[in-house]
Parts: structure tokens; sequence; C-alpha cells
């Protein structure tokens, strides 16, 4: 799929993975659209795309909470009345806040399924339909390598991103016949504002378990997410550990947890048990 000319439409647009979508979305001369909470961080990616050799391409901002189906409705309205009708949909928007599981509050727990399924559901409904009557469009629903394994210090993170994978195969099935396609993206670790955040909070077991995973820049995500909507692949798993992991989860699990309890033990600094 080509992106010269369609509008596309970045949820979490302001940073990260989603500001280098946008880049490389309006490089190949796409109508990009952002939306994100920070009225501040959107004008600053706004102007980080157009100075960054891309003034041809028009860029629209809106603020909004993507937990809030008001606000993301009223945001995509916005867009589509500047650039059009969305013709893909990436949605980017996502919190992260590790911890261990009896120290982290519910309300954490009830913000990130908010923000990072809901926060996906709600531009899907917004945009899916009006696909479906053109017969034409993309999806593209960013999930995580902790949407494909439970890892450790990630009990409010993880559940939000294997329901993303849920909803994208169940949406995969529905929507092959109508020409829009589905896709989802499982990240590893990737350099950007949210996982300097999450550090913070990070149990020293997790830091040992994903340390080894090794880090990706966000414009390489970036790179390898569109080409893999260009080929229309449904599930794109950057580098050789997220795709040994996307293709052999369940062969490989048994291994896998013997391997990562042994790096938390041997990280651990807590005392557990008598």
């Amino acid at each position: 799929m080509h992106l010269r000319d369609q509008h596309v439409l970045v949820t979490g647009g302001s940073s990260g993975i989603g500001l280098a979508l946008a880049a490389r979305a309006a490089a190949a001369g796409a109508r990009v659209s952002i939306v994100s909470r920070n009225a501040a961080r959107l004008e600053g990616a706004r102007k980080s795309i157009l100075a960054s050799g891309h003034p041809e391409s028009p860029v629209f901002v809106s603020a909004a909470d993507v937990s809030s189906e008001t606000a993301v409705l009223e945001s995509l309205r916005e867009a589509e009345k500047v650039q059009g009708p969305i013709d893909v949909l990436i949605t980017s928007a996502g919190t992260a806040r590790p911890g261990y599981f009896e120290e982290v509050p519910v309300a954490v727990f009830e913000r990130t399924m908010a923000v990072n399924y809901f926060g996906t559901l709600y531009p899907l409904k917004a945009v899916v339909p009006a696909m479906v009557k053109r017969g034409k469009g993309a999806v593209v629903l960013i999930s995580s390598g902790a949407g494909l394994m439970g890892l450790f210090g990630y009990t409010p993170y993880s559940p939000t991103k294997f329901a993303l994978r849920g909803l994208a195969e169940s949406l995969r099935a529905e929507l092959k016949p109508t020409g829009v396609h589905v896709m989802i993206v499982y990240p590893p670790d990737t350099d950007t504002p949210q996982l300097a955040e999450e550090q913070l909070t990070k149990p020293a077991e997790t830091k040992a378990i994903t340390a080894a995973g090794g880090l990706w820049s966000a414009d390489e995500v970036a790179r390898v997410t569109l080409e893999g909507l260009r080929r229309r692949q449904f599930a794109v798993t950057p580098g050789l550990r997220m795709a040994a992991l996307g293709r052999l989860h369940s062969l490989l699990s048994p291994v896998l947890f013997w391997s990562l309890d042994r790096i938390a033990k041997k990280a651990s600094k807590r005392a557990v048990g008598p």
C-alpha cells in the first residue's frame, strides 16, 4: 500500500514511534494528522516534520485524550474536515507504568486499559465503517513485544497489549472480504520518552530481562512498520527476537519461562516467601 496523497492519521503521534511514523508518512507524500494529549508537543511535532524537509506535506494536529471517546470523535471529525476521509489509521497512543503487582494501584490498571485498549478501539469504531463503505483503507495497531508474552513487572501493561492482539485478529477476519487491511505491530524496547518514564518504576528484575532484548530506535520501528504496510502484512515483528517470539511462542514458552525466571531471580532484591 502506497501513502502518497493518502490521509494518514496517527494517535500518539507527538513523540516516539507515533511521531516517527507520522514523519515517514509525510516523507512519502501523505496528508498527515496527529492526535495526542499535549498541545505543545503536538505543535513541536508538526514543526519538526515540516523542518525535516517535508513542508509540502500538510500536517494537521489535534489535542485529545484517546481514553475519551467524545474527544477522539471530535478530533477525527476536525482532521477529516481539513485532510479528507482517513485512508490509514495508526493507533500508537499508549502508556505504561511497570511495577510489582501488589504495589501498583488498581487505578493504574484502569488507566492503562483505558488508554491502550479503548484508546485504540474508539478511533477504530469511528473510521472502519466508512472504510468498509469505500471498500479500501488500512488500520495499524501498535502493540508491543509484551503483547506476545507476559513479562515480569508489566501486569498493568501486558494484558492491554494482549487485548490488541485479540482485537486485531478478530477484526482481520471480519474485514478480510471488504478490502480494508488490518495490521498489528509488536515493537521491542524502543528508545522513546515513554521508555525513559518506564525506567523510573521498573523493578530490577524487569530491567534485567528487557536489557537482554536490545534497544531499537523509533525511526527503525517506523521504517519496518511502513514496509510491512506496503506489503500488506498482518503481523509485523521487528527484529529476530520478536519474529521468533511471534512465530514460536507456544513452542518456546517453557524454555522462555525458565530463562526469564532465572534472570529475574538473579536480579531480585526482595525477599519472597518464608
